[in-house]
């Protein structure tokens, strides 16, 4: 990258951060603190994790159904098929954005929260905030872990969607669908492993919904 497009780059991000912080600032004075922020993003990447869960069980079922069931039109059987990938891309693309706005959030969040800290003239509280604080991070981080592992199981299912609705593209007659039922297994087991992910990241979001309202 030249040096000029650093600079563009940079100055971009420098944009995009103080867009940020203008909007967390002007949340603060109508009494929405970022905190109450981070539980609405949490909550948000919950919604969209078990719309994503729900697609990619939708685009399984086609796929199962396109190779079980005879006498089905072909190119019928690919838009089907195309249509649940586009979804379940569609689907995967919103999943990343809002964990994205949740670690965007965070970070403004404790570093806010380390600055407050200074502030204290109680030695005690001081202490507390400090212990919480800690705690908190500690709980996110698990949060954030658990998200983005969940996001990570999407890429192999998708790709393998893809490939899928490639063949069958090209490929449109019978041996086509004889060649993807070998493939069934392999799906279903990348489905179960990212529906297991998924789960215990909504059940991460919960636990951690439940601590910052402690």
């Amino acid at each position: 990258m030249s040096i000029s497009r650093c600079f563009l780059f940079a100055l971009l991000v420098a944009a995009l951060a103080g867009c940020q912080s203008a909007y967390y600032g002007a949340m603060e004075k109508v009494g929405v603190h970022k905190r109450d922020i981070m539980v609405n993003r949490v909550e948000s990447v919950q919604e969209a994790q078990t719309d994503a869960k729900q697609q990619f069980e939708s685009a399984l079922a086609q796929f199962r159904s396109i190779i079980q069931i005879k006498d089905q039109d072909l190119a019928a059987r690919y838009d089907r098929l195309n249509d649940e990938y586009e979804d379940s891309k569609a689907a995967a693309q919103s999943v990343t954005k809002r964990i994205d706005a949740v670690e965007d959030v965070s970070e403004a969040l404790f570093d806010e929260w380390e600055e407050e800290i200074e502030l204290y003239s109680n030695a005690n509280l001081k202490r507390q905030s400090a212990a919480k604080l800690s705690q908190t991070r500690r709980q996110y981080q698990g949060l954030i872990k658990a998200m983005r592992s969940a996001e990570s199981r999407m890429e192999p299912v998708l790709q393998a969607f893809q490939d899928q609705v490639l063949f069958l593209k090209h490929n449109l007659n019978a041996r086509a669908i004889d060649s993807l039922q070998g493939e069934l297994g392999t799906i279903e087991t990348d489905v179960a492993q990212l529906i297991r992910e998924m789960e215990k990241s909504i059940a991460e979001s919960e636990a951690f919904i439940r601590s910052l309202q402690d």
